[in-house]
């Protein structure tokens, strides 16, 4: 159960620091409801691949992803 707990504890870490690093689109922070936002009609989509919002929501999940690894492996260490 340990390991779970750290793995989302860095999960959200990694999310909320990438958010804070690379969310900025256009000098305004994207909302969390169109960065999370999956889905839509093919106009929303296209306009979020035009846009760069797909690259800032990339870069923002690879970093929780990154914090996902880290819990893992600290889970792992502690035990």
């Amino acid at each position: 159960m340990g390991k779970l707990i750290s793995i989302i504890t860095f999960t959200l870490i990694g999310l909320g620091v990438g958010y804070a690093i690379f969310g900025k689109w256009a000098g305004e922070y994207v909302s969390l409801q169109t960065l999370f936002s999956f889905g839509g009609n093919a106009v929303q989509g296209a306009f979020r691949s035009l846009s760069g919002i797909e690259d800032v929501r990339n870069k923002v999940l690879l970093c929780g992803a990154a914090g996902a690894v880290v819990g893992l492996v600290l889970g792992f260490k502690r035990k």
